[in-house]
């Protein structure tokens, strides 16, 4: 691993988040092209990105801002599950599962922010 966020647990989690949705969207009536599948695509790509780009971040408050704004993109993740499922796109199952991949995501990724070091993390 030459990278440091590839070390990380939550960098890791959220790409079989982005896995799970890009297998679950592949269904999606080809109508949402544009729409849903995109917009939930590119919320969970953001999910990886935003954490994979605050670990080079120079402070701590840089750091923190876009590891929270993976769990931003989390909500949207969400939010388009919901849409998805409201819409008849996806099965009670599919939701659940992913739903709780989510959860998780978030859970880790908060107690990540909560627990890095001040002023250490460039040293990682």
């Amino acid at each position: 691993m030459k990278f440091r966020f590839e070390k990380l647990e939550i960098w890791q989690d959220s790409r079989q988040l982005v896995n799970e949705i890009y297998n679950l969207t592949k269904n999606f009536p080809q109508s949402e092209r544009f729409g849903l599948i995109d917009q939930i695509r590119r919320a969970v790509v953001s999910v990886a990105l935003n954490i994979a780009e605050g670990t080079n971040r120079k402070t701590d408050k840089d750091r923190k801002h876009f590891f929270q704004m993976s769990i931003t993109s989390v909500d949207e993740v969400v939010t388009a599950l919901y849409i998805a499922f409201d819409q008849g796109y996806i099965k009670k199952a599919d939701f659940e599962r992913i739903y709780e991949l989510c959860a998780k995501q978030t859970a880790r990724t908060a107690v990540f922010i909560r627990r890095m070091p001040k002023g250490e993390w460039q040293k990682a």
